[in-house]
């Protein structure tokens, strides 16, 4: 439920995608999408468990705090030119920050796998600010956002395997598909294709996460529901990009 809350506080962010600073739009996006990085840095190291958690997030938050300046600084195509980039530091970043450790590197590989697929799912949370600045603009992102609401809230109900799957899948899908019909920038076979996409993202998460111990630790929780919201970033950008233009 609380990444459908999320996702709802994109959408938001999305409609207000006019409002500009500096002489550039999308602050809103941009600085909710800072926060989301932010809270999913210091929490993945505790979902995961990795056992250099100070290092862990700080690659993390440095990685999506750079993504998301990357591509809202960058004017023209194309508009994820310096990801790369910044996914390539961060994996330097990992390699330092094990570097650094003073606890005997106890679990060396899995901490630095898990540090580089963490900032991997941070980087991808900039994909909202590049789908906002595609043909269809704010109304991907929205389409996009109210998939992931509705699939994530349906995730709630008691429902287990593929009952429940298929219920979240359907539910995204038909957000996806009002949307679609609602925003004639985006239209229906684009804003179901996101419904897919959003709906098969959200099933996945829920049966990967659903029941880990881990996520009785508060920060633990908090990285859990907003993983969904910064991968959907870069779908709903290629999606977006793909077949709206």
């Amino acid at each position: 439920m609380t990444t459908a809350v999320l996702a709802t506080l994109v959408a938001v962010a999305g409609v207000l995608g006019d409002v500009s600073l500096a002489g550039r739009d999308g602050v809103v996006l941009a600085g909710l999408v800072v926060v989301l990085v932010l809270v999913l840095a210091a929490g993945l190291p505790y979902l995961a468990g990795l056992p250099a958690r100070v290092g862990s997030s700080a690659v993390i938050g440095l990685a999506g705090v750079g993504a998301v300046v990357a591509v809202h600084l960058t004017r023209s195509e194309p508009l994820l030119g310096d990801l790369p980039a910044v996914f390539a530091g961060a994996v330097l970043a990992a390699f330092v920050a094990e570097l650094a450790r003073r606890d005997g590197r106890e679990r060396l590989v899995e901490s630095v796998a898990g540090t580089v697929t963490g900032a991997l799912v941070a980087v991808c949370a900039a994909g909202w600010l590049a789908a906002e600045r595609t043909v269809a603009g704010d109304a991907v992102v929205v389409t996009g956002a109210v998939a992931l609401a509705v699939g994530s809230a349906l995730t709630a109900l008691p429902l287990r395997g593929w009952t429940g799957a298929g219920v979240s899948l359907g539910g995204a899908v038909a957000g996806a598909l009002v949307a679609g019909a609602a925003l004639p920038a985006v239209g229906l076979l684009p804003g179901g294709l996101v419904g897919v996409a959003v709906g098969v993202l959200v099933s996945a998460a829920d049966a990967l996460l659903d029941r880990l111990p881990a996520l009785e630790h508060r920060l633990a929780g908090w990285a859990a529901a907003v993983l969904p919201v910064a991968v959907t970033g870069i779908l709903v950008y290629v999606v977006g990009r793909v077949l709206v233009g």
